[in-house]
C-alpha cells in the first residue's frame, strides 16, 4: 500500500503577510505524513524589482522574465522567500530542506517556445526526479520548492509555482497515494465572489463545465483549475482548494475538485 503524500501550493499573498504566513507555517508543520510546500513570491519580485529599477511585464497573468528580472527572481524566491520559509519551519520542529529545481537536478524543465508572445526564460517542466524526491521524504525531510527549474545545461528557468506543484503531484503519485492543496486567500471556489461562505464544497468535470457556462469560474481561477483536472487525469488522488484553515482537522468549507 502506498504512503500518503501532500502537496501544499501557497499564494504570494500568504508570502506578503508576515503574520499570515507564520499561521500558514504552524498549521503546516502540525500537517500529519509526508508533506511538500512549493511557493512562489511574485508580489515580493515586483516590489524589489521596482526598488531596483527593473520593469515588470505581466501579460495574461504570465510574467516575462529578461535576464534582469530572473536575477530578481532567483534572489527572491530561491533566496529571501525560500530560507525565510525554511527557517520558519524549523522553529515549528519541520526538518525543512530548500530546494530550487537545480537542486539534486530535482526539476528539469526547457525554455518556453516563442509564439505569440516571447516570455523569455520561463519553463515548462519536462521532468521530476522522484527518486531524490523520495529519498529526502524518507529521510524525514520536507521539501521546499521555490518556482525556479532548470534546463540541465546551466540555465535557471522561471516556472508557474501552480504548474510546479501540479507537476510534482502527478509524477509523485507513482510512488504515493498524493492530494494536492492549492491554498490561496479565499475559502474555495465561490459562486459569488462578494459572499466568502459561498463555497462550491465539491466540482466534477460537469459542476465545472457549468459553473463555465456560468461565469463563475473565470479570469485566475481558469487555468488553476485547469492545472487540477490534468493531475487528475494523471492519478492524482484528490486536489483541495481553500485558504489556510482546509488544512486544520475538521474544518470542511473548501473545494474538492474530484474526476
Amino acid at each position: 500500500m502506498k504512503q500518503k503524500l501532500s502537496i501544499i501550493k501557497i499564494g504570494g499573498n500568504v508570502i506578503e503577510n508576515k503574520a499570515e504566513l507564520s499561521k500558514f507555517l504552524t498549521l503546516f508543520s502540525q500537517l500529519n505524513g509526508l508533506k511538500i510546500l512549493v511557493h512562489g513570491g511574485g508580489k515580493l519580485a515586483t516590489k524589489f524589482a521596482e526598488k531596483l529599477g527593473v520593469e515588470s511585464k505581466i501579460i495574461n497573468g504570465r510574467r516575462i522574465t529578461d535576464t534582469d528580472t530572473l536575477d530578481i527572481i532567483t534572489m527572491v524566491y530561491g533566496g529571501l522567500a525560500n530560507k525565510n520559509i525554511v527557517a520558519q519551519l524549523q522553529a515549528n520542529n519541520c526538518n525543512a530542506i530548500g530546494l530550487s529545481g537545480a537542486d539534486a537536478n530535482s526539476i528539469k524543465a526547457h525554455k518556453r517556445p516563442i509564439k505569440e508572445i516571447d516570455y523569455g526564460y520561463v519553463g515548462d517542466i519536462n521532468q521530476v526526479n522522484t527518486n531524490i524526491i523520495s529519498t529526502l521524504l524518507n529521510a524525514a525531510l520536507t521539501p521546499v520548492f521555490c518556482a525556479i527549474t532548470h534546463n540541465g545545461n546551466g540555465q535557471l528557468l522561471n516556472t508557474n509555482a501552480d504548474t510546479v506543484a501540479s507537476e510534482l503531484a502527478i509524477q509523485m503519485s507513482a510512488l504515493y497515494t498524493t492530494t494536492l492543496y492549492y491554498c490561496f486567500e479565499k475559502k474555495g471556489v465561490l459562486k459569488d465572489i462578494k459572499n466568502e461562505e459561498s463555497v462550491v464544497k465539491m466540482i466534477n468535470l460537469s459542476t465545472y463545465q457549468q459553473l463555465l457556462a456560468a461565469g463563475v469560474i473565470s479570469d485566475g481561477m481558469l487555468p488553476k483549475l485547469e492545472n487540477c483536472f490534468h493531475a487528475l487525469q494523471n492519478k492524482v488522488q484528490k486536489i483541495c482548494l481553500g485558504n489556510m484553515t482546509m488544512l486544520e482537522e475538521n474544518n470542511t468549507l473548501f473545494t474538492t475538485i474530484i474526476l
